[in-house]
């Protein structure tokens, strides 16, 4: 068995989202399921005299079994034959499901926990693992068209080849096309289409476009060959790169975007394509890091 798919579960309704859609993954790679519930120990000193705080005496114990047996119960009826495992640790949650990332095939978290504020589109955890984790993140949110295609965001970067690589694999498994949608634009993500625009005079657009075109076909190609039984459709839009992959997402089953693409600053762990993906995609996002 590979490395488990591991959940966050703090009893949310959108970290419970995240558990069924995390059971269906595990039973597509073929390997376990962790449910990993993570809290803080509170930062309230205990009164002078007073007993330190102990989580069984607090009730919290039955609390969080609680919590994880409604997560088991919610997977099993998604996924009944996948085996279940269960952990719960003292920590902050972002910090817990970094390391649970070092040995896991992918984290899949909610879009909003219990902490979230509701004006918030996107938890803190999620952001962090994002940027930080050591595998890739699935964040659940909006409402995926299960035959629909997996949208990838293709952007030619070194960094995107483990998101072209888990796109075609991630198809594979699911038996769904693959939508390579490839942006490309002029300047700060401008769209410019009027023939009598100067920078039209000064930039050959016909050249770019068949540059950006091979880029695609480079790209593709040669998952296309290893992966022949994935349908690929190949979109190149001249737009403004956020909107443009926020709009394909309409109608996708699940987004793959690399962290950081190759506009993105050195350094930079999580780029605006990917963060703006992760706030107003309209279904799943998965988040590939490339390697350090």
């Amino acid at each position: 068995m590979t490395e488990p798919v591991v959940v966050g579960v703090d009893g949310s309704p959108s970290s419970l989202d995240a558990v069924e859609a995390a059971a269906r993954e595990a039973a597509l790679r073929g390997t376990g399921l962790r449910l990993v519930h993570a809290f803080a120990w509170p930062s309230i000193p205990a009164p002078p005299g007073g007993l330190p705080w102990n989580p069984a005496m607090a009730g919290v114990r039955e609390l969080v079994d609680g919590t994880l047996i409604e997560a088991e119960q919610r997977a099993r009826q998604v996924e009944p034959l996948v085996e279940i495992t269960r952990e719960v640790t003292f920590g902050a949650p972002l910090m817990v499901l970094e390391i649970e990332s070092r040995t896991a095939s992918l984290v899949v978290v909610g879009s909003r926990g219990l902490s979230a504020f509701g004006s918030l589109l996107l938890g803190s955890t999620a952001v962090h693992l994002a940027a930080h984790g050591r595998c890739p993140l699935l964040v659940v949110r909006g409402r995926p068209n299960p035959t629909g295609p997996v949208l990838l965001a293709v952007d030619g970067s070194p960094a995107g080849e483990g998101a072209v690589e888990f796109a075609f694999t991630e198809a594979s498994m699911r038996g769904a096309g693959l939508l390579a949608v490839h942006v490309w634009n002029t300047r700060s993500e401008r769209a410019y289409e009027e023939p009598g625009d100067p920078l039209n005079i000064v930039v050959d657009i016909e050249r770019l476009h068949e540059d950006e075109r091979r880029l695609l076909d480079e790209t593709l190609t040669p998952w296309e060959k290893r992966r022949p039984q994935v349908a690929v459709e190949r979109r190149l839009v001249r737009s403004r790169i956020r909107p443009a992959l926020i709009e394909a997402s309409r109608d996708a089953q699940l987004v793959v975007a690399g962290a950081r693409g190759r506009g993105g600053f050195t350094g930079l762990l999580l780029g605006s394509v990917s963060q703006a993906l992760l706030h107003h995609a309209h279904c799943p996002v998965t988040v590939i890091r490339g390697n350090e």
